[in-house]
């Protein structure tokens, strides 16, 4: 069934970037983007223009209201397997991450669980989350293994990750997280060698387009973020890094060397490594949420715009560091803690990480042509950000189809299908 015709009328802003056909911008641009008043026409689940069309099937009434695009989460977690509050309470009350994992919890506690859980179980919550990321806006996100800690629980994982993707409104990209944590059973070099066979098979049967590793003094090194990096290129990946999260491992001229598509975490980045990633084509990936709940280290976000890098921010929704889905809630926090600005929050939520997951030419921006992705908020841009912890979202098109029109909001929306 065709997706309805749809006119978008009256918004007070329409976010648009200042030129089509940009797959990313750097955070130093953020300025330039538009957010003129105006209308949005959806036709046959694409972009048509940017004009009302008084004869759509669906008229919305978007005055006093922003229009922007669909929100990327491109760093999460799912599909997982319960919750770790009982962590959260350690972590509070003076915990470390480091002494949760040497003591049997974190991403060991996380596989045990996932290991328990049927897969009927596993894709149910992972429904629950998607449904809940729709309603905050998120009409594109990234999948994660990484519970799996055995080969047969990786790719099992990954499985899940497909099935999830065929089950939600939204798309999704996979990423084989094939170096999360040791298993007990292995030491580095050990598993770096099933990691080697499991990126043959994910590439075999294209489960997955990047692989990604985590360097941490609880986990994996710079040697091995290498042999990441080569595994990557050897079968056609693109590479991401979890790195200097809770220590400088030095780990970004690495991850640059190997020609990563992103770092992310980066609260703990050495200043001497910025300016060399703010000049790459290397998306640097804050993640907020994890810093916030986690009392890490603040990323350097402020020097990152300043100096032009491809900034991205994501929930890194997962049960232990950042159970959050919510991408406004992310906005609040960057612009806070990283004193950036609305749009500059914007394009690292939209267009920035849609190009870190290779789909920038279809989604992330409110352009002629592209995927009928769109947010329409209850106010302007700046109160996301603003209104901290209040959902902004009023509705949900995705693919062209209106997903979820909020309760309060449903008087806005006219017209039969």
């Amino acid at each position: 069934m065709a997706a309805p015709s749809i006119s978008i009328n009256s918004a007070a802003q329409v976010l648009r970037p200042p030129q089509d056909g940009l797959p990313y911008m750097r955070a130093n641009r953020a300025a330039e983007l538009r957010t003129d008043a105006g209308a949005l026409s959806l036709t046959g689940g694409l972009i048509d223009g940017f004009e009302a069309a008084a004869g759509a099937q669906l008229q919305i009434d978007a005055e006093g209201c922003a229009v922007i695009p669909g929100f990327v989460d491109c760093h999460t977690h799912l599909p997982f397997a319960g919750w770790r509050a009982d962590e959260y309470n350690l972590k509070v009350t003076g915990a470390s991450y480091e002494q949760i994992a040497q003591a049997g919890g974190g991403i060991k506690s996380s596989a045990i669980a996932l290991d328990q859980a049927s897969d009927d179980e596993v894709i149910e919550q992972a429904q629950g989350l998607a449904d809940e990321m729709l309603r905050h806006g998120t009409t594109t996100f990234e999948t994660k293994s990484g519970y799996g800690m055995s080969v047969e629980g990786e790719m099992r994982a990954l499985a899940l990750a497909a099935r999830l993707d065929q089950s939600v409104a939204q798309q999704t990209a996979s990423t084989a997280l094939l170096a999360h944590a040791l298993p007990a059973d292995y030491d580095v070099d050990g598993w770096m060698a099933e990691v080697a066979l499991m990126a043959a098979q994910v590439a075999h049967e294209r489960s997955a387009s990047a692989l990604d590793i985590y360097v941490e003094s609880v986990a994996f090194d710079n040697e091995q973020l290498r042999k990441m990096g080569e595994l990557a290129k050897q079968h056609g990946f693109d590479l991401r890094a979890h790195v200097e999260q809770f220590n400088t491992n030095r780990s970004v001229p690495v991850a640059l060397e190997m020609g990563a598509r992103s770092v992310d975490h980066l609260a703990c980045l050495d200043p001497d490594d910025l300016p060399a990633l703010a000049e790459s084509e290397c998306a640097a990936v804050l993640l907020p949420g994890a810093e916030f709940l986690g009392k890490e280290e603040v990323a350097p976000g402020r020097e990152l715009a300043d100096a032009g890098a491809i900034t991205v921010i994501a929930t890194d929704a997962n049960p232990g560091t950042s159970p959050i889905v919510s991408m406004p809630l992310i906005i609040g926090l960057a612009v806070r803690r990283y004193g950036w600005t609305a749009l500059e929050a914007l394009l690292s939520a939209t267009l920035n990480p849609a190009w870190l997951l290779r789909c920038s030419d279809v989604t992330g921006s409110l352009e002629t042509g592209k995927r009928a992705d769109v947010v329409i908020l209850d106010g302007p841009i700046e109160n996301i950000a603003y209104r901290f912890g209040h959902n902004p979202v009023a509705a949900v098109i995705c693919g062209g189809e209106l997903v979820h029109v909020r309760e309060d909001w449903k008087e806005h929306v006219s017209g039969e299908l």
